[in-house]
């Protein structure tokens, strides 16, 4: 009978999501505001209020269309007075008083009060213990001992088949805190099934998801839920187009004035760098909902790389009166100090931020950044390290360890990280760069010309892949393919339109202008070499060069027709090894420093 009851519970439950269906949004609003009521019951406070923020961008309901409250069993009725004395003290966080009422209570509703209320009593008081006994920096040892009893008392509720859908969410988040993490995945994904509703065990997925193969093997149910579910963990893996046309067809279906699509878009569009966008997109989201401090730390990373201080200082104020005491507000303010380089202060308020909560990833790493700027490479690897521990997904906190290790001058561990961050974002750039340079300083340079062409193919944020590839190519004496490499660094930094302050510059012209003349290129080589004067560092040798090219032709040397001045990249470095096209000579006439 117990098993029959827990599959009609799932065909129910099925059933009632609809689907990956958005043609009725009055069920899917009548189903978001019975599942937030749900969740608010069982002191799940973030799904309640997910549910709630989902529900209230859709059309109101006429007062005949509302849900109709829960049906009450005959167990809920004789557990009310206990349940409702019990919820009061959770409201008030007097975890162990809850679950000494709720001790005994059969309904569904109450059992979860009472095993929610155990698990929170201890995690509250590994929290204190942590913040008390440790600096955010030492490893915490601290364990919440509520959690081998929950899992053998939930387990046998398990066998039994007498768990509901918030009952197995409860049991997954035991398991992923005792590192079971496949079990852990079973249950997350057996909740989905039996109450798909709730968000919590979607987003309790994601974070045990690692990589795309793995989100093809799962069985999920098949309902409108979903869609949130895949927009969110494709943006976690940063699969961003996937993302970002996942929650466009969700502001089709009639979520637009969504405020969680809105900011996970602008998360989307600041995790594959399109500053501009992301930023046009929080300011507008501060416009809906002004007093909303979630994602606001993703906000001021933006404004912190564009160096925004007035904006960023405008951010941190107004967030320190609306709660001060958030770890989203600590992150703000730790990075108006870092944008002030006051480094000490800044990290001060990262600390904060982890003594609110010691999971909470971007302090960990922004930590990391400023101890790094304070030259505490000790203290900088401790901080990545618990940001990896806390999400293995996090490439800045790779990227961080790689840096570190590099200035530690430890090539092999450097190149680890670099490797684990490269595979983490494939097409960033500067995670090719830093494995270029980590290959050369191995002399591995036949890998570090690999990964330069490789950044420079995916699009070179930071202008400097070429410069790199071309010295390589000028210590390997291939000086055809080194010219080649200065020439398109050059197209590449004047079609900028801004010519950015670019000490590299120079060099390219310095080395091109050498090249022509070795070629007997005069014309070639006395424009670069004019070029060579605009620049403090090769002012003298341009001016030495254009005397000697100017004293070979009063002697009557012709400029050199025998060689070409195109070049081909090797074949080995141009993609799919197919030769490049060729490149003109540099025509200098249209570029002025």
């Amino acid at each position: 009978a117990v098993i029959g009851r827990a599959g009609a519970m799932a065909a129910a439950a099925m059933v009632a999501a609809g689907g990956g269906d958005f043609s009725d949004l009055r069920e899917i609003k009548k189903q978001l505001l019975s599942v937030a009521e749900r969740s608010r019951e069982r002191g799940l406070q973030h799904s309640g209020k997910w549910a709630a923020e989902l529900a209230f961008a859709l059309e109101p309901l006429p007062l005949s269309e509302l849900p109709p409250p829960p049906v009450l069993t005959e167990e809920d009725a004789r557990d009310l007075d206990a349940y409702t004395l019990a919820k009061s003290y959770f409201d008030l966080k007097e975890y162990d008083r809850a679950a000494y009422f709720l001790q005994g209570c059969k309904s569904q509703k109450a059992y979860f009060l009472y095993m929610y209320s155990r698990y929170l009593s201890g995690e509250k008081k590994k929290d204190d213990e942590t913040v008390d006994s440790l600096g955010p920096l030492e490893k915490g040892q601290v364990k919440n001992e509520a959690l081998r009893e929950l899992r053998v008392e939930l387990s046998k509720k398990h066998k039994a088949q007498e768990l509901d859908g918030f009952g197995l969410y409860l049991y997954g988040v035991v398991l992923r805190k005792l590192d079971l993490v496949k079990e852990a995945i079973d249950v997350f994904v057996e909740a989905a099934h039996v109450l798909p509703l709730h968000w919590g065990a979607w987003l309790e997925l994601c974070n045990l998801i690692t990589d795309k193969e793995m989100l093809k093997f799962l069985s999920l149910p098949d309902t409108w839920m979903k869609e949130f579910f895949l927009a969110h963990i494709y943006t976690e893996l940063q699969l961003i187009e996937e993302a970002l046309q996942k929650y466009q067809s969700l502001i089709d279906a009639g979520f637009s004035k969504s405020t969680y699509i809105i900011s996970q878009i602008a998360v989307a569009y600041h995790n594959i760098r399109d500053i501009d966008k992301a930023l046009s997109i929080f300011n507008e989201l501060r416009k809906q909902d002004p007093y909303r401090i979630e994602n606001m730390d993703t906000f001021s990373n933006l404004l912190y790389v564009r160096s925004m201080k007035p904006e960023l200082s405008y951010l941190a104020h107004n967030l320190c009166e609306i709660d001060k005491y958030r770890v989203e507000t600590c992150c703000v303010i730790g990075n108006y100090y870092s944008l002030r380089s006051q480094h000490e202060k800044a990290a001060l308020y990262f600390q904060r931020a982890l003594k609110l909560n010691p999971r909470y990833l971007g302090a960990w790493t922004l930590m990391g950044h400023e101890y790094m700027e304070m030259k505490n490479t000790s203290a900088a690897i401790q901080a990545y390290r618990h940001a990896i521990e806390v999400n293995k997904r996090d490439y800045r906190a790779w990227y961080g360890l790689g840096q570190t290790y590099e200035i530690l001058k430890m090539p092999f561990y450097c190149l680890y990280y670099y490797r684990r961050a490269h595979q983490l974002r494939p097409n960033d750039s500067r995670m090719l760069v830093a494995l270029g340079e980590c290959y050369e300083k191995l002399n591995q340079l036949v890998e570090a010309k690999k990964c330069y062409w490789r950044a420079y193919a995916v699009g070179d944020v930071e202008k400097m892949a070429l410069v790199k590839l071309a010295k390589l190519h000028e210590q390997l004496n291939e000086s055809e393919q080194a010219a080649q490499c200065y020439i398109k660094y050059i197209q590449d930094i004047y079609s900028c339109g801004e010519v950015v302050e670019h000490l590299e510059v120079s060099t390219a012209f310095r080395y091109l202008a050498q090249y022509y003349f070795k070629c007997k290129l005069w014309d070639e080589a006395s424009a670069c070499a004019q070029k060579c004067c605009a620049f403090n560092d090769t002012r003298e040798e341009g001016k030495a060069l254009l005397r000697q090219i100017l004293q070979l032709r009063n002697q009557g040397e012709t400029s050199s027709t025998d060689v070409a001045a195109p070049f081909f990249l090797p074949a080995s470095l141009s993609a799919n090894n197919t030769p490049t096209r060729r490149v003109s000579p540099l025509n200098l006439s249209s570029v002025t420093p």
